[in-house]
């Protein structure tokens, strides 16, 4: 018996939709399914590309190789330290007062400006074979030691301070009655000059300093010394005396300055 052959689909007739059957080889017809209908026509999905995620893992990549960069010259930078300081045995230089003269210290008429005139000697050692210490000009203020009252400022030149040598600086601390000061500190010197033992000074000197160890120069390094114990007497009148300076002692502290900020 010969196999018929149905129609696939069916004209729409009055609006409705044609159905479309298939045909199996045991002459029954199913209706096709929706997947059959439109999976033909449905478009192939194509994933976008993750933009924002490649961008932040190039940033994170980024961040990363810097941090090691850093990283690995800090370590460069302290290892030639360690080397340096086991091969050359780098020391502080050292300061000492070795005279400190008042010539006037007194308020003025006014009784509200300082009149101040100091000469002083300041030595300095290097105490290293090969290091070379270059000074930039160095700026000198003195205080009073108890109520940091500023007496009076000094500058010195800048100079180079050879390998196992001795330096005499020469400074002048001066304050020509510019320097006008509240009524607490008014009282306060009035009282620290009529005192049997004198006053109490402190001294503060600030500079950069670079080294030069043979060929090699390195940054330059704020340095502030500080000297404490100096006992200066007020001269009664145009004879300038000689303070106390057998009792000072000076520190030299490192000056690192970040930013803003100095340590």
């Amino acid at each position: 018996m010969a196999e018929r052959v149905y129609p696939s689909a069916k004209p729409a007739t009055n609006g409705t939709t044609a159905t479309t059957t298939t045909t199996t080889n045991n002459n029954t017809s199913f209706p096709a399914t929706k997947a059959q209908l439109y999976g033909a026509s449905r478009p192939a999905y194509r994933p976008q590309p993750q933009r924002k995620r490649s961008h932040r893992r190039c940033c994170c990549l980024c961040c990363i190789w810097t941090t090691v960069i850093i990283l690995t010259l800090l370590l460069l930078a302290a290892l030639a330290g360690v080397i340096v300081y086991v091969m050359y045995r780098p020391h502080r230089p050292t300061f000492t007062v070795s005279a400190f003269k008042v010539s006037s210290l007194n308020l003025t008429s006014s009784t509200s400006h300082l009149n101040t005139n100091i000469n002083m000697n300041i030595t300095t050692k290097n105490p290293n074979k090969k290091l070379v210490y270059i000074y930039n000009p160095v700026t000198i203020s003195v205080t009073t030691a108890k109520d940091n009252i500023l007496i009076g400022n000094g500058v010195l030149p800048s100079f180079v301070h050879g390998a196992k040598n001795t330096t005499l600086l020469k400074g002048s601390i001066t304050s020509n009655g510019n320097q006008k000061l509240d009524d607490s500190s008014v009282t306060q010197l009035k009282t620290d000059f009529k005192g049997k033992n004198g006053v109490d000074l402190k001294m503060e000197m600030d500079t950069k300093v670079k080294l030069k160890l043979e060929g090699l120069k390195t940054p330059k390094v704020g340095i502030r010394v500080t000297c404490e114990g100096i006992k200066a007497t007020v001269p009664n009148g145009k004879i300038a005396t000689s303070a106390s300076v057998s009792n000072v002692k000076c520190k030299v502290d490192l000056r690192i300055k970040i930013w803003k900020w100095t340590f």
